[in-house]
């Protein structure tokens, strides 16, 4: 639901108001952030050609297809009006600078546990952030444009942060919005095809998790991912997202925990649920995220132990 202390109206009367507009997302992006940062930027570019706009962020690895990141000096940020999307909280904003523009605008799906910014909007109702640029270009009433370029990016943020529509947070509202993008000209089966390509890596992982899997009797199911399995596979930590929701394609699983070693750093570690609630849990592990499906970390084995043992019992209190 929406817990703001701006619409969308005053948000695009702000974005008329900055002549260089800097858009940020978070760490590790995934199709949603890339899709709605960069949607962003060009439906802004097509509406407001004197502007400058950029995209900014890390390198974004397998998802380069999609978008590529702007370049911008610091100096650029003196009087600009800094954007982020996608991002729940400060420390996960990629790109530091985020908090040196003239005036911030926070746009995201997440639970706000972390209002920061001048502006923010924030509906955990809708599927994606780029559903939520959907709506920000309907309230435009015309001021603003959307292209092909735009609708791509748009599509992809959906796309991925659906599962392609197969999440409980697909909504009459989410296919709407997804029939409304592909009127435009690019093509959503070539985004499709994108999203469901991995590599040979990334397939035999996939075996890896269903033969290491170890899955309780409520349902709780749990996997390492150690370092030295990566490199064997010849795979990064990033590229391990691709098997995040392999375990859910079992029918006695009803919400998971996948750790992925990340040498001379803390665990990385997927949350997902059909149904118990695990965002609580992702918090107590310096982590956060939507009720069924959030990020945390763990520093160690016995973290991990701690983090399955809660695991294990919000999905049996699920069950009472």
């Amino acid at each position: 639901m929406a817990e703001n202390n701006a619409s969308l109206s005053e948000i695009i009367k702000t974005i008329e108001q900055y002549d260089t507009i800097i858009i940020h997302r978070h760490q590790h992006p995934d199709p949603d952030a890339i899709g709605s940062q960069g949607g962003l930027a060009e439906m802004l570019k097509a509406s407001f050609p004197g502007k400058k706009v950029y995209a900014v962020g890390a390198d974004i690895g397998n998802l380069e297809w999609l978008n590529a990141m702007d370049t911008v000096a610091d100096d650029v940020y003196t009087n600009a009006l800094v954007i982020v999307t996608d991002t729940a909280d400060t420390p996960r904003i990629c790109d530091a600078r985020f908090n040196t523009g003239k005036a911030l605008i926070k746009i995201d799906h997440h639970p706000n546990d972390d209002p920061y910014g001048d502006q923010v909007y924030v509906d955990t109702a809708a599927s994606s952030c780029a559903e939520i640029i959907v709506d920000l270009f309907h309230a435009g009433h015309g001021r603003l444009k959307l292209n092909g370029r735009a609708a791509r990016l748009l599509y992809a943020g959906i796309v991925g942060d659906t599962g392609r529509f197969l999440y409980p947070a697909t909504t009459s509202k989410t296919f709407q919005a997804a029939s409304e993008l592909v009127t435009y000209d690019f093509s959503a089966s070539d985004v499709s095809q994108h999203m469901n390509e991995i590599s040979l890596g990334q397939a035999k992982l996939q075996s890896y998790v269903f033969n290491h899997l170890q899955v309780d009797a409520n349902g709780a199911a749990w996997v390492v991912i150690p370092a030295a399995a990566l490199k064997e596979l010849g795979i990064s930590a990033d590229d391990a997202s691709a098997a995040v929701s392999t375990p859910g394609r079992l029918r006695d699983v009803q919400a998971w925990l996948e750790f992925v070693e990340n040498p001379g750093a803390p665990y990385r570690v997927h949350l997902r649920s059909k149904g118990p609630v695990i965002n609580e849990l992702a918090k107590a592990h310096n982590g956060g995220g939507h009720p069924l499906a959030s990020g945390a970390k763990a520093k160690d084995q016995a973290e991990i132990d701690a983090m399955v043992a809660q695991l294990q019992q919000v999905v049996a209190n699920w069950h009472k």
